[in-house]
């Protein structure tokens, strides 16, 4: 499911390809009892007042790749996008992609939209291997062992000129996912899993 980008040649995938990857990504999130998946109807509803298209911007801290642009035009998603949110999402320790949950992304667009800003944000942490997650779990008490990182659901990121503090109350008032604050580290967990924050 995942794939690994080789040196610097850009990762390509036909569009069948990825449908099926995030197909098979959505389907064992859905079906997995370790990786609950309840959200906000209003967040991703299909209704008629979401018939505009929806556009986000961000940036990887790490590798300063950036993604802008329409992801989501009424109730479809963009495969064309999701190829490069894919690759900027990637894990960039391991340079695993891995097909991101587009639910997470209708997340952190609603935040952005609830802010009013127009900065971009600045990613910390996309997809995570296995192998990055145990990595990094034994160096820091708030990593999950069962990280929705892991299965591209989870996203940590933060606003340039915009209180970290000010996002997690935007995000918890959505009632869309899990919604995680790290003052000390500056960031906001958000992810599509149960309603819950810490």
């Amino acid at each position: 499911m995942t794939s690994k980008l080789n040196g610097d040649k850009a990762y390509s995938t036909t569009r069948r390809n990825f449908l099926g990857l995030g197909a098979i990504a959505l389907g064992a999130a859905a079906a997995s009892s370790i990786v609950p998946v309840k959200a906000s109807a209003a967040i991703f509803s299909r209704g008629s007042q979401f018939d505009g298209a929806r556009k986000i911007t961000f940036r990887n801290s790490h590798t300063g790749e950036t993604f802008s642009g329409v992801y989501r035009v009424g109730d479809k998603y963009l495969p064309d996008a999701f190829d490069r949110i894919n690759i900027v999402l990637r894990d960039f320790r391991s340079n695993e992609l891995f097909p991101i949950d587009p639910r997470v992304i209708d997340i952190i667009y609603s935040v952005h939209e609830l802010s009013g800003r127009n900065e971009p944000y600045e990613i910390l942490s996309g997809y995570r291997c296995p192998k990055t997650n145990a990595g990094l779990r034994s160096h820091s008490e708030g990593v999950a062992k069962n990280s929705l990182h892991m299965t591209g659901q989870a996203i940590d990121l933060r606003m340039p000129n915009f209180d970290t503090s000010q996002i997690k109350k935007l995000a918890v008032s959505l009632k869309a996912g899990g919604v995680g604050y790290y003052p000390k580290s500056n960031f906001v967990h958000m992810d599509s899993g149960d309603v819950r924050t810490w």
